[in-house]
């Protein structure tokens, strides 16, 4: 016969391992969206260049952001992506507020400008120009 000790530790256990009311099975109820979630935007970036507002193909972009945080300094995050043909960047995951966006491609003047970024989708155009000739 077991003793009533060693019965109240096996339920003790048995209630840690399988919780009562949960199954095994994810919800199929959609989680609503938190404050953290909606705080990002979609980006897109269209580079352009020249008088006829040519696209600029396989031009760097680098995408700078803060992240604030409670204690300590903010952490800094940085992408770095490439324009397609089209002289298109999407960058899908940007925090809300001030986004520093610098475009270096070969042969023209590089690019650089501090933006702030609102809402869930934004589209920034950029032009860039011939660099200074070197005499």
């Amino acid at each position: 016969m077991r003793s009533p000790r060693a019965v109240l530790v096996f339920l003790g256990a048995a209630a840690l391992v399988f919780p009562a009311g949960r199954s095994g099975q994810s919800s199929s109820q959609a989680k609503p969206r938190t404050e953290k979630q909606s705080s990002f935007t979609r980006l897109r970036v269209e580079v352009t260049a020249g008088e006829k507002n040519q696209p600029v193909e396989n031009a760097s972009v680098y995408v700078r952001f803060a992240q604030g945080r409670l204690l300590g300094k903010e952490k800094k995050t940085e992408m770095n992506v490439k324009t397609n043909h089209d002289g298109i960047v999407k960058v899908p995951d940007v925090l809300r507020g001030k986004v520093l966006i610098q475009v270096v491609a070969e042969g023209w003047k590089t690019f650089g400008r501090w933006y702030d970024i609102e809402g869930e989708e934004q589209t920034i155009k950029i032009h860039l120009e011939k660099p200074p000739r070197w005499y």
